[in-house]
């Protein structure tokens, strides 16, 4: 039955697409770079700042690339540098287990987000503080960074992304704050969660196959790079968290580009002997 004074649920579609592929066109091309622009400092802020730097320690940073880092950390708002690294090396240590705070053998849906919508278990508290974190307490920028984090997440993740486009070039402010900041985070949220779920359950083995986490190059795109992950838990100190050759790693060109810039120093690596070995031992035969 229709009553006409009703809105169908299809016109209501056909209005929502409209209305939608009208904001869509009048984001100007300006406005997608910069959007862009804020995703790639996001995911560095959590890749080679959270992650390589502070987590596994597999290269050193001046104080000017710690505080860039720190900041872009800030834009990505995942938790402080302190509380990410720490969740982090309780993950590698009892991986997928009850201490790991997103562990994978809870399914897709836990791994991916379920585990931030629900209390720790207890072993992840509990082992989470046996943890050696001397270096992130003793880092001042780690710490300037969790005192002032909330304010920090406030400027970096949502007002800078969005005044920066409005003041330059006089875009709209609803439209930078929707594209530059809301739907770049939440592009950016989801690329770090592949990382956690798809990741170790989708795709080959080559260097462990007795470990769940998987070589994902889909999830590379997403996540600049850390998709790469059976390599990554084999050889979780090697700063490239990927085997030498043509793999798309924009992190590792950045920390390398920071080295040659000389304020990056000190890059771990797995040699191509240690690797061979370890394929030859415990790999699928997949590569």
């Amino acid at each position: 039955m229709h009553f006409p004074w009703v809105p169908s649920r299809e016109g209501e579609n056909v209005r929502s697409l409209k209305g939608m592929l009208t904001v869509v066109d009048s984001l100007s091309s300006c406005l997608y770079l910069a959007a862009y622009f804020c995703f790639l400092l996001t995911a560095l802020g959590v890749t080679a700042g959270a992650h390589r730097l502070w987590s596994h320690r597999s290269y050193k940073a001046t104080l000017p690339l710690r505080i860039f880092l720190a900041a872009a950390n800030s834009m990505a708002f995942q938790n402080d540098i302190f509380e990410w690294a720490r969740d982090h090396r309780a993950h590698h240590k009892y991986s997928e287990t009850d201490a790991d705070p997103h562990n994978a053998r809870r399914g897709f849906f836990f791994s991916h987000i379920g585990w931030l919508l629900v209390r720790k278990h207890p072993d992840v508290i509990e082992k989470g503080k046996k943890l050696d974190v001397t270096d992130l307490l003793a880092d001042p920028v780690v710490q300037f960074q969790r005192k002032y984090y909330k304010i920090s997440v406030v400027l970096m993740c949502f007002v800078v992304p969005a005044l920066v486009p409005w003041y330059l070039w006089g875009e709209s402010l609803w439209n930078s704050y929707f594209l530059a900041s809301i739907l770049r985070y939440t592009i950016a949220l989801n690329g770090t969660w592949l990382v956690n779920s798809a990741a170790h359950m989708y795709g080959n083995r080559p260097y462990d196959k007795h470990i769940s986490p998987r070589q994902n190059p889909l999830v590379a795109l997403g996540a600049i790079g850390e998709g790469f992950h059976n390599y990554h838990h084999t050889f979780p100190f090697d700063y490239s968290a990927s085997e030498f050759g043509l793999n798309f790693n924009p992190t590792t060109w950045f920390i390398d580009v920071m080295c040659l810039l000389g304020l990056a120093t000190d890059r771990k690596r797995a040699t191509k002997s240690m690797i061979k070995a370890r394929k030859a031992k415990t790999g699928d035969g997949s590569a």
